[in-house]
Formats: C-alpha cells, sequence, structure tokens
C-alpha cells in the first residue's frame, strides 16, 4: 500500500473551529511525543482551512500531514464525524491514535507489543490525577444503561487488517445513520454521536473482547474531567488545581503524572 510511509508512529485530527486552535493542541502534542518516545513520527490530518494554517514551526515537530479529501463534519462544531477515516489515511502500518488535546509524559514505547495482542486495541477505563484506575465515572450512564464496554477512543491501536477495516467500516455506518438508531438505545434521544459512544457500540456489535485486553490495566490515560476527579462540574477543572509543566513532565497538585493526560481543558497555556 503506497499509503504507508512507516511501521509505526502517533496520529490525531486536527479541525480548528470557531473557539479552539486545534493545530495548535497537535503542535503541543507532537512536541510531547518527540521528548517522550522513541518511537516517535507523529501524523495529523487537517482539513483545507487548518491546512493552510500551518507554518515551518509546526513542520519541525509534525511528520506528516493529511489533507481530508472527505470532510463529513464540515457542517459540525464538534467534529468527530471524520474518525473513521484515519484508518485510509494514516501513514502507518501500525498506528496509536490520539484525541489532540492529550499529552505524554513519559515513555509508553513498551505498550506497543502488548497493543500487538489485538489488531484493535483501546484504552479501558481511565485514572484520576491521581494516578487511580477509575472504575466507574459520573459520564458514562449511557454506556452503562447499554451494556457498552468501557472504552476510550482518546488513546487506541490499530494496524492495517481485516478486522480493523470491517470496524471503521462499521462505524461509518453508524455515525451516518445515528438518528436512525437512537430509539432503539436508552439515553440517546436526540443526542449526536460521539466518537466514543460509536465505537463501544461497534466493538459491542463486533464483539468487544476483540478491542481490548482487560489484564492490560496500564492501558489507559489521567482523564481531567472535573467529576473524574471528585469535583463539581460547575467550574473547569483547572480552578482547582495547581498545574506544572516543564518539559515533557506534567504535575498537577504536585503529583507527576505518570500516564498520558487528556487535559480536556482546551485553552490552558502550556508554555507558561
Amino acid at each position: 500500500m503506497t499509503q504507508f510511509k512507516e511501521q509505526q508512529g502517533f496520529l490525531t485530527i486536527a479541525q480548528n473551529n470557531e473557539s479552539t486552535d486545534y493545530l495548535e493542541l497537535a503542535y503541543l502534542q507532537a512536541k510531547s511525543v518527540k521528548a517522550t518516545q522513541r518511537i516517535n513520527s507523529y501524523a495529523v490530518i487537517v482539513d483545507e482551512v487548518t491546512n493552510k494554517l500551518i507554518t515551518e514551526r509546526h513542520r519541525q515537530v509534525i511528520d506528516y500531514v493529511i489533507v481530508l479529501k472527505q470532510d463529513d463534519a464540515q457542517d459540525d462544531a464538534w467534529k468527530l464525524k471524520n474518525e473513521w477515516q484515519v484508518f485510509s489515511l494514516t501513514p502507518f502500518k501500525e498506528t496509536v491514535k490520539l484525541e489532540s488535546d492529550l499529552l505524554l509524559t513519559r515513555s509508553i514505547d513498551h505498550w506497543w507489543t502488548a497493543f500487538r495482542l489485538r489488531p484493535m486495541c483501546f484504552s479501558h477505563r481511565c485514572r484520576d490525577h491521581r494516578q487511580e484506575v477509575i472504575e466507574e465515572t459520573p459520564y458514562r450512564k449511557f454506556f452503562r444503561d447499554n451494556g457498552l464496554p468501557d472504552l476510550y477512543n482518546g488513546l487506541y491501536y490499530f494496524r492495517y487488517t481485516k478486522e480493523t477495516a470491517d470496524f471503521f467500516a462499521l462505524a461509518r455506518k453508524l455515525f451516518q445513520n445515528w438518528t436512525s438508531i437512537t430509539p432503539s438505545l436508552i439515553r440517546a434521544h436526540g443526542s449526536k454521536p460521539t466518537t466514543d459512544a460509536v465505537f463501544a457500540l461497534t466493538a459491542k456489535i463486533l464483539g468487544e473482547e476483540n478491542y481490548h485486553v482487560p489484564t492490560l490495566d496500564f492501558v489507559n490515560f489521567v482523564h481531567m474531567k472535573s467529576g473524574i476527579q471528585g469535583w463539581s462540574d460547575n467550574q473547569p477543572w483547572t480552578d482547582y488545581a495547581m498545574i506544572e509543566q516543564d518539559q515533557s513532565r506534567v504535575r498537577v497538585n504536585n503529583i507527576n503524572q505518570l500516564w498520558p493526560v487528556h487535559y480536556h481543558e482546551k485553552d490552558i497555556n502550556w508554555n507558561g
């Protein structure tokens, strides 16, 4: 396949909207990948508008820029509907896909061996800033009510196989036909499809055991949403915590963050 340039690498999608500069988030993420990983090739998928904003500063840390030919999220403020395209657009035979507001804080090179136990492997559950695994969050009632696996699309692995192709093909159909699916789901009336929900439903249909390994309890990340930390959602989590950042290192309330950090609040000034 001429699509592939390297064996392994990291990938994100960065489509700017009126409120968020996702390209800048991808740039910060690429810097964290370069600073912490031995396997550190990095690619970003952008739309035509975002592509025009890429400068030499970005290209110094971003190895591959892929421009969408088909933008299913063109009319959406929250651009999730292109996630199914990562399979056909990645320049890597093996890809770790990251949400753009996630920073790597130490090497996860050894995770690649664990990922290869499945053609596609999702992070499972999440952690709070104390590094504790959270078994149940206040944000996943939809998942519990519908018996969906607790998978997170913030960090997942896939490689080029028929099983993975089938997964993304079904996910695409679910994204495109969500309104006809929601009547059969609990708490889904009037909702828009999130990537986590679509991917969890896809895994449920195809066999969730094929998309994560329960014994790999270290394959997850710190999710900084306030409710996961035991804080009120009335304020952003940054109002409750002291944040420090030094090159690749991140500390929250004086605790070193050893797992990748999904910081969620897009306006944090990580450069100080």
